[in-house]
């Protein structure tokens, strides 16, 4: 969930971010099978990354993916992880997909999103003086 800390020893952390990647070309390819088996594998890899995914959308010529993480993934190691492993099966199993140079473009949309907003957090720690 991605209001849900994750407690280690030591270390408290709620780290929430929003990515958005594209297929090479753009091309809408993201369709029927295709999408069903992709939203699948990136709930397998997440689970094996010890992320949980709270949204997942895919459209035919993008995915946005809302996901909880650990501190201990960048977000450039989520998204080659993601993007390298659903790359690799879906060339697999839907051959048609070779000819694309690539499955994914190297680029993505990243942000992050917790539970407050940044004008709270400023807030709080403006705050924290008067204290």
């Amino acid at each position: 969930m991605f209001n849900k800390y994750r407690h280690k020893t030591t270390s408290v952390t709620l780290i929430n971010y929003h990515f958005v990647w594209i297929p090479k070309r753009r091309k809408k390819i993201l369709v029927g099978d295709i999408a069903k088996r992709l939203e699948g594998l990136l709930y397998e890899k997440a689970k094996e990354l010890d992320c949980e995914i709270v949204a997942l959308e895919i459209m035919e010529d993008h995915v946005h993916l809302f996901i909880s993480c650990p501190p201990t993934l960048a977000p450039d190691q989520i998204m080659f992880r993601l993007k390298g492993y659903t790359s690799r099966v879906l060339r697999q199993e839907f051959p048609h997909l070779l000819k694309l140079p690539s499955m994914w473009t190297r680029s993505y949309f990243c942000s992050t999103a917790g539970n407050a907003s940044a004008q709270t957090i400023k807030q709080y720690i403006a705050n924290q003086k008067t204290r």
